[in-house]
């Protein structure tokens, strides 16, 4: 009696599993229906994240800054143009009096008194000023300016880089998800078999109880892995979706094309060569160095005195002894004899950060080989991987028509081949999976040296 109750328990248990797989199925096909997934293939994601990706923009955008700012320093080497009034009032004004027959017998004939100026002057002023020294330290931050705007469009490049690897890495993680999921909705359906037949086997008597629990506990395990898969597959989305600039709740399909076929890749020393080359981290910091040189001869060039040429045309009234329009021009001439020690301190400091650059750029040359180097190994490995991920397809297919034979000789149960054919579901997703990996080791070696994986 007790031994029925407890199948009785276990049927019960069976049909509210299955219905509630039966109903989420059905809710995901509902789900499915109403939204229209996104075709794209690995190519149109990384144009489109090129296109719309926000880091990428402010990328652009630093670049259209550092031009802005170039152009300010260069305003330097240009005449300046300005224009200078005033209006002010005096309290008191000295006066010229020449008393009566002072010049001569009857001049002035009475006391004369000649205003100098008047309470309330005007002066206007518009000039024009060109510095003739200052172009040398001009020349010096417009370098400089030179030096960040490159910086700026490798810094963008990079960045594209950086986001076609990125959606690379997305792009083939999703897909290996999905038929990771596949493999263990292959599982879970073997895993089922499985306990239905152990479930019968209890039933008549011929196994035990326990066996049918353990069964049970390796369905719900199964169950479990496809559930990890599908939240798996969600989270990618989401995060290639931000990637492209999409509204994170878009439906992917994404292509499984055949594009990570393994490449063509050059040598090893023409990999490091290249590398040396074009890589955005060398190339920053060469610029680097390029900007620490210009921001020394800048402070060198704060030696050389100020000399400026003027022209200028002016306009009074209320100065004594100067007509109304009047011009005039000349040269100035400005050198700080004292700085407390200024000057030197820019140029040494100038000096150390020179140094600096100097050794930054040795220590990127040196981290861009050792990368290079790791990045072809992981290839080399990834390959390998390959071949190894094929010969074990072959094997577990040819295992597989061994287990499907059997089972329609009767000589093995249904479970034997629903486990073949799970284990070849998973050794294909294996060997994909082995495949997008070389694939995705040859764009880090792309990366590497400087080009854009696509």
């Amino acid at each position: 009696m007790q031994l029925n109750l407890k199948r009785r328990s276990l049927a019960r248990f069976i049909f509210i599993v299955v219905g509630a797989s039966l109903q989420l199925g059905l809710l995901g096909i509902a789900s499915a229906q109403g939204n229209a997934a996104m075709e794209l293939t690995l190519s149109q994601a990384i144009d489109l994240a090129l296109r719309q990706n926000r880091s990428l923009k402010m990328a652009q955008l630093s670049v259209v800054e550092r031009e802005q700012k170039k152009k300010i320093a260069r305003s330097d080497y240009f005449p300046q143009i300005g224009n200078q009034s005033s209006a002010f009032h005096l309290t008191a004004v000295q006066q010229l009096v020449i008393p009566e027959a002072t010049l001569g017998a009857g001049i002035p004939p009475k006391t004369a008194v000649i205003g100098q100026g008047t309470f309330t002057a005007y002066t206007s002023g518009t000039g024009l000023s060109q510095s003739l020294t200052k172009i040398f330290r001009t020349h010096q931050e417009t370098r400089s300016a030179t030096a960040d705007i490159n910086s700026a469009k490798i810094q963008m490049k990079q960045a594209e880089q950086d986001i076609a690897l990125k959606v690379r890495q997305l792009y083939y993680g999703i897909l290996i998800a999905q038929l990771q999921r596949d493999a263990a909705k292959q599982g879970e359906y073997a895993a089922q078999v499985i306990f239905q037949e152990k479930t019968s086997s209890v039933e008549q008597g011929s196994a035990l109880e326990a066996a049918a629990l353990q069964s049970h506990a390796e369905l719900l395990s199964a169950k479990a892995a496809v559930q990890a898969q599908d939240l798996q597959i969600r989270d990618l989305t989401l995060e290639l979706n931000d990637l492209l600039g999409l509204p994170l709740k878009t439906q992917l399909q994404l292509s499984e094309e055949s594009s990570a076929v393994a490449e063509s890749i050059p040598a090893r020393d023409e990999c490091i060569r290249t590398a040396r080359e074009q890589s955005p981290e060398i190339r920053v910091a060469q610029q680097a160095v390029e900007k620490a040189r210009a921001v020394l001869a800048a402070a060198k060039d704060a030696y050389i005195p100020d000399v400026s040429g003027f022209a200028r045309f002016s306009y009074q009234s209320g100065i004594p002894f100067l007509v109304h329009n009047f011009g005039s021009f000349g040269v100035l001439f400005t050198y700080d004899l004292f700085d407390g020690g200024r000057r030197n301190a820019e140029i040494s400091d100038s000096r150390t950060m020179l140094s600096q650059a100097e050794l930054n750029l040795a220590n990127a040359e040196q981290e861009v080989t050792i990368q290079v180097e790791t990045a072809y190994d992981k290839v080399e490995q990834m390959q390998s991987l390959v071949t190894a991920a094929e010969e074990s397809l072959k094997a577990q297919t040819e295992a597989t028509r061994v287990a499907e034979r059997q089972v329609e000789q009767n000589e093995a149960l249904g479970s034997a081949s629903a486990e073949a054919a799970a284990k070849t579901s998973s050794a294909k997703a294996s060997l994909l999976e082995a495949i997008l990996g070389l694939s995705l080791a040859q764009g880090e070696l792309k990366r590497t040296i400087g080009e854009i994986p696509r």
